[in-house]
């Protein structure tokens, strides 16, 4: 049997991997055949076009490899919720670039519950808070 010999995180936007870098730098030096790894990553992530995934890539001894897309990121799904490019550059100063309510925090929970080091809902709503807070947003 095959054994993991490095694993190697990316975060990619959905169904636009490239050879380019960042893939192609982080793969090339595990033997990883780029290509193969393009092709079956863009086809199953079609559907999200454009969305930051998480992925988090075995390459074993064989130079064979297996991968696991996680959810995009909190912050990512925060700015998607309310519709806006980016948090603020001054988030301790400036609040008022958009408010997420409890409704956008529980959806956003209810996605992202198994990527969260969080033991309840209430824990996970709270660690939602807080990356908002820290980019500026404002919580009800």
């Amino acid at each position: 049997m095959a054994q993991v010999v490095k694993k190697i995180k990316l975060q990619i936007p959905g169904g636009k991997a490239t050879p380019a870098p960042p893939v192609g730098t982080a793969l090339g030096p595990a033997g990883v055949n780029i290509s193969q790894f393009v092709t079956q990553f863009n086809d199953a992530t079609r559907d999200k076009m454009g969305t930051i995934i998480p992925v988090e890539l075995s390459v074993f001894d064989d130079r064979t490899f297996t991968f696991i897309m996680k959810n995009p990121p909190a912050s990512r799904l925060i700015l998607k919720a309310l519709g806006i490019e980016k948090g603020s550059s001054k988030s301790q100063k400036e609040r008022a670039v958009g408010t997420l309510t409890k409704a956008h925090i529980d959806a956003i929970v209810a996605e992202k519950m198994p990527d969260l080091n969080a033991n309840s809902p209430e824990a996970a709503a709270r660690l939602i808070a807080g990356t908002a807070q820290s980019m500026g947003i404002a919580v009800e």
